[in-house]
């Protein structure tokens, strides 16, 4: 794939963004290109590997983003380190694989713990810390299993579909002081999102992307193109979207 990076104004000029899951993956790529488009940024993860983005400009941000008080934490360190918050982008999210009749009241706790319920914190805290400059965005990763059902992820798939809902209700509370709520429906995309579940996670989402009718899975650096045009000016009329970037799949038969 092309690497367009270098052909793009820098769109997010002087905002301040906060993404989750941003050691890793789509996160990480996200992170890095809001950064390189000219935001500050802070990037959260529960990974200590996070540590690693550290730059000028680039503030990483060690949190289980599940826990009391994490969201008011990185909203904080944001407004405290840079001045403002202007782009939430909520990515962080985990996957557990068992059959519903498998799967433990802990098991469908934790999913929704950090797939939904952090992202609802983040978005909170993050709206009540824009609502005075009249402007911000907020851009939530959901999924593609939002609309699709696939055996042995029921956890996964409820939690990205209350995220989808969570932005569309949000977007009509949050216009009203300038501030535009999104999300991204995003299909296979070559992470490690699944390496607790299979053996080789990015190799099984990459053959698993063959299913799409564009042939592939996507990678991290083309689902952090749609942040930034959401998170930018470019996006202005955006309000309350899905946006589906899964390579054709919601478009099929199944």
């Amino acid at each position: 794939m092309t690497d367009i990076t270098p052909n793009i104004p820098h769109e997010v000029e002087g905002k301040v963004a906060l993404v989750t899951g941003a050691a890793s993956g789509i996160g990480k790529a996200i992170a890095l290109l809001l950064h390189a488009r000219g935001a500050m940024v802070v990037a959260e993860d529960l990974n200590p590997g996070v540590e690693d983005l550290a730059r000028p400009g680039l503030v990483p941000l060690i949190a289980d983003i599940s826990e009391d008080g994490a969201a008011e934490q990185a909203v904080s360190l944001a407004v405290e380190r840079f001045g403002r918050l202007d782009i939430l982008v909520n990515n962080a999210g985990i996957i557990i694989n068992k059959l519903v009749v498998d799967m433990t009241r802990e098991d469908w706790e934790r999913i929704q713990a950090v797939n939904a319920t952090a992202a609802f914190l983040h978005c909170r805290e993050a709206v009540k810390a824009m609502m005075p400059n009249k402007s911000g965005t907020i851009v939530n990763i959901a999924s593609y299993a939002s609309y699709f059902a696939f055996p042995t992820i029921a956890a996964y798939t409820a939690s990205k579909g209350a995220l989808a809902q969570l932005t569309r209700t949000l977007a009509l509370e949050a216009i009203e002081h300038g501030i535009r709520v999104n999300a991204i429906g995003v299909g296979d995309v070559v992470t490690n999102i699944l390496d607790d579940v299979v053996e080789d996670g990015p190799g099984f989402l990459a053959k698993h992307g063959e299913a799409a009718p564009i042939g592939r899975a996507a990678q991290p650096q083309e689902i952090a193109e749609i942040v930034a045009f959401l998170a930018s000016d470019r996006a202005s009329f955006m309000v309350g979207s899905v946006v589906m970037a899964d390579g054709g799949m919601t478009v099929t038969a199944g």
